[in-house]
């Protein structure tokens, strides 16, 4: 499954754990080894730091150190780090800064770097992105299912988009929103080869069957992992927030679970129908709490 990841602009405090998808700061209430974290943090979006050096700037074990900033931000430092980069890279990007200055200003040592460690999380090229998705290929269709409309897109990685709703037309306006500078090529009644099946896959779910397709996920690292988790919960079966955030490593980011369900764009693949509240309320739903409960209720029939 490729995982692709546009991130909010990036920088130190807020903003940085707004891309992580983790809390808001510790207070100075805080017990020590919390504020150690904090301060681990805050020296990744300083700077950066292997785990060794971070890990003795803080007077943690390196071990320690995994362990509790996983549990603490959702991320390991590793993948702090890497989450702090790609952010800088994407708002230079799309401030219309110099690709080769982007790469270099966001901490890469080459270009050949951000390819190795951002290039699937940006979901397409640097200078494409820069040029906001122009040259992406987005075939996609409007299919009639057994709870309604589904708009279907697809890029050739995968799925990237599932809206539904009863408006064709705006199904539509959604998707151009979404991808407003890519190459957008509608096919009648899903008939290609490649987009084809994934129309098919989409209704028979909506039917309240199960059918695995590749899928181009476009969200943070924090949002990949919570989308990861949701796909592997069987059909008709539901899980808390809390119990989503324990199973991703986060036991106390309930709140950012929610936020990576409500973030989704691939509704139904990516079953964010089957995280409910913690009393077994539904809770939210993008496309409403009616369609979340038909869906639940046709998957614990078949």
């Amino acid at each position: 499954m490729n995982a692709k990841s546009p991130l909010r602009k990036s920088g130190s405090g807020p903003a940085v754990q707004a891309i992580a998808g983790v809390s808001s700061p510790v207070t100075s209430t805080s017990a020590p080894s919390t504020d150690k974290l904090e301060r681990a943090r805050q020296l990744l979006d300083g700077g950066e730091l292997s785990l060794t050096e971070l890990s003795a700037a803080v007077g943690l074990s390196a071990s320690h150190l995994q362990r509790r900033f996983s549990a603490r931000f959702g991320l390991s430092p590793a993948e702090y780090l890497a989450q702090r980069k790609l952010g800088s890279l994407r708002s230079a990007l799309r401030e219309g800064n110099d690709v080769s200055a982007a790469l270099y200003d966001a901490g890469y040592g080459s270009p050949s770097r951000v390819y190795e460690a951002g290039a699937a999380k940006l979901g397409m090229t640097p200078a494409r992105y820069r040029a906001g998705g122009a040259g992406e290929q987005i075939r996609w269709s409007v299919t009639r299912t057994a709870l309604g409309l589904a708009l279907v897109a697809t890029t050739a990685r995968g799925i990237c988009m599932v809206e539904l709703g009863d408006d064709a037309a705006a199904l539509e306006a959604r998707l151009r929103e979404e991808f407003p500078r890519a190459s957008l090529e509608r096919v009648d009644a899903g008939r290609d080869e490649f987009l084809a099946p994934r129309v098919q896959a989409v209704a028979d779910a909506l039917g309240g069957g199960e059918r695995e397709v590749p899928v181009d996920l476009i969200g943070t690292a924090f949002q990949k992992k919570v989308w990861d988790a949701l796909m592997k919960i069987p059909p008709g079966q539901t899980r808390s927030y809390e119990e989503v955030a324990r199973q991703i490593g986060s036991p106390r980011g309930a709140r950012a679970v929610a936020q990576a369900c409500a973030h989704n764009r691939v509704a139904v693949v990516v079953p964010c129908h089957r995280v409910v509240r913690g009393d077994g309320s539904l809770g939210g739903y993008r496309w409403g709490l009616p369609l979340k409960d038909r869906l639940l209720q046709r998957e614990r029939a078949a």
